[in-house]
């Protein structure tokens, strides 16, 4: 039984892993999208946590900082990114990369894997040199080729797009995992192939070797890194006692040189070992205060040296209670932090009713069939789904003026496409897009809606070497949704999706993922016969 309870307390997560385990469930407080398969995408979405979590995990209760730097910096030919910049560095000056070392949650699934028992690689000057390859990451892929891209009006997040563990784990996994979403393996194509790749091959040598993305691929480190020595929070050493032994250097996991160093994560396993207690935390004396060890601290001339001991034992008393308290009111906010989160994203809000009204806008549900017979054609009740009358929608056309209106094309089979520019499927299938859109023109109305993305000017891309300028010319309709309708109203969360509506109106198909010619003619043709 000893060996059993000590077994036990051998194996009791640190405080800085209960730490990393409740930032994790902080920052993926929307536990119901693990069930729906869906992506929170509220009001709370627009704030940036700390660490790498992937926007489309279905748990992410806020946006990653790195992916929002490459879309503001995507957009940056018309606004400079100044609340996003301004947001890292407020996270960099408060935290550094103590924030990789307690806030990151793809930090702390490289830990667990690397806990795996198997033979593991130590660093050396090998390690050391190729940690400096985030640098290059960060400026290549973060800063680069978003910029190079946004001045071709053609927004990409270089990183997210091409290397991110994390966004293939949390979001692609993570959403993929769900039967409610098994449309979206029509999307997959040979960059997601790369992509899982690249993760399971980060995912295994993080087994072999500590925090393996972090030490040496990471650029959201390489850039909290730069305010390590500045930053509010983190470790520090005192000089003056510090006699430059090494322990904590070759106790240190990471690849620094010295505590504190832009490759240190803070994770504070450094104070412990430190034999003259030169390594402490910075700012600790505002939090907590230190206990007097020393009997000679604030005492009386001609005491004895018992009565002086009495004093510094009264002294440390009240230092341990009010150390105590400190601990248990931070530990209640943790705790209400934690359970409001937990309770606003999955009981408060986005409870509204997702369905459309069953109503028409109040126009009469019943119309003349085509048959010349006179006979009435009954509506199905108004809805998002296939056999349901579709909601009027009306979208802004691109490059032509005024808007197109799915209510008022009855008569013609309406096809509404949801793409964006940087969808390797989307522009797959827009080109037999316009080509079918072309040969049933007399029949048809094909309307390519390009979704939300800030500071693009479609039209623009359209007319340049990226784009495709025969679209203009209005055989099929460029429009523009700001999200009202692909994800407020159908809720779509992956592209491209197509809907097709017959001449009544009613939805006929939904398709998540690309379609080839022949699968597009199909649908058409079911519309028109239905």
């Amino acid at each position: 039984m000893k060996k059993l309870i000590n077994w036990f307390k051998n194996h009791l997560p640190t405080k800085r892993k209960l730490i990393q385990v409740y930032a994790a469930l902080l920052f993926n407080a929307n536990l119901k999208g693990f069930k729906t398969g869906q992506i929170y995408t509220g009001p709370l979405k627009n704030i940036c946590t700390p660490g790498l979590n992937c926007y489309s995990c279905p748990g992410a209760s806020g946006a990653c900082p790195l992916g929002a730097l490459q879309n503001s910096l995507s957009a940056s030919g018309k606004t400079a990114p100044y609340y996003v910049f301004g947001i890292i560095m407020l996270y960099g000056l408060l935290f550094g990369r103590w924030i990789c070392g307690f806030l990151c949650p793809f930090g702390l699934i490289q830990e667990l894997l690397h806990k795996i028992p198997t033979p593991k690689i130590k660093k050396g000057r090998v390690s050391r040199a190729f940690s400096f390859l985030k640098y290059v990451i960060l400026v290549f892929f973060v800063f680069i080729v978003p910029l190079a891209y946004a001045t071709r009006n053609f927004p990409l997040p270089g990183f997210c797009k091409y290397i991110c563990p994390a966004g293939t784990l949390e979001g692609a996994m993570g959403l993929l995992s769900n039967s409610v979403n098994e449309g979206y393996l029509r999307m997959l194509g040979p960059l997601f192939t790369w992509k899982f790749l690249l993760m399971v091959s980060f995912l295994v040598a993080c087994v072999f070797i500590f925090r393996f993305f972090c030490r040496f691929l990471c650029p959201l480190g390489a850039l909290y890194g730069l305010f390590n020595k500045i930053s509010l929070v983190g470790v520090k050493v005192d000089r003056k006692s510090c006699t430059d032994c090494g322990i904590c250097v070759n106790k240190c996991k990471m690849d620094i040189k010295h505590v504190g160093d832009a490759e240190c994560i803070n994770c504070g396993e450094c104070i412990s070992s430190c034999p003259t207690r030169a390594i402490s935390w910075k700012g600790s004396k505002f939090m907590l205060n230190t206990f007097v060890s020393s009997v000679g601290c604030d005492t009386l001339d001609g005491e004895t040296k018992a009565e002086k001991q009495i004093i510094i034992d009264e002294k440390n008393k009240k230092i341990s209670r009010r150390n105590a308290i400190i601990k248990t009111v931070v530990g209640i906010l943790m705790v209400a932090l934690l359970a409001s989160a937990l309770v606003y994203y999955n009981f408060i809000d986005g409870k509204k009713d997702p369905s459309p009204p069953t109503t028409n806008n109040g126009s009469n549900d019943t119309i003349e069939s085509g048959d010349g017979e006179g006979e009435d054609f009954e509506k199905p009740p108004v809805g998002i789904n296939v056999g349901n009358t579709c909601p009027d929608i009306t979208l802004p056309l691109v490059g032509q003026g005024g808007s197109f209106s799915v209510q008022a094309n009855e008569g013609k089979v309406t096809v509404l496409n949801f793409w964006y520019t940087t969808c390797t499927p989307c522009l797959a299938e827009l080109p037999h897009f316009y080509d079918v859109a072309a040969e049933y023109s007399d029949e048809v109305t094909l309307v390519a809606t390009h979704i939300y993305w800030p500071g693009l000017d479609i039209s623009k891309w359209i007319e340049s070497s990226s784009g495709h300028p025969e679209w203009n010319d209005g055989t099929m309709l460029i429009a523009y949704d700001d999200g009202k309708y692909c994800q407020d109203l159908f809720g779509f969360l992956a592209f491209p999706t197509t809907v097709v509506i017959d001449e009544h109106g009613v939805i006929t198909d939904s398709f998540v993922g690309g379609l080839t010619r022949d699968e597009l003619v199909a649908a058409i043709e079911k519309a028109l016969n239905n």
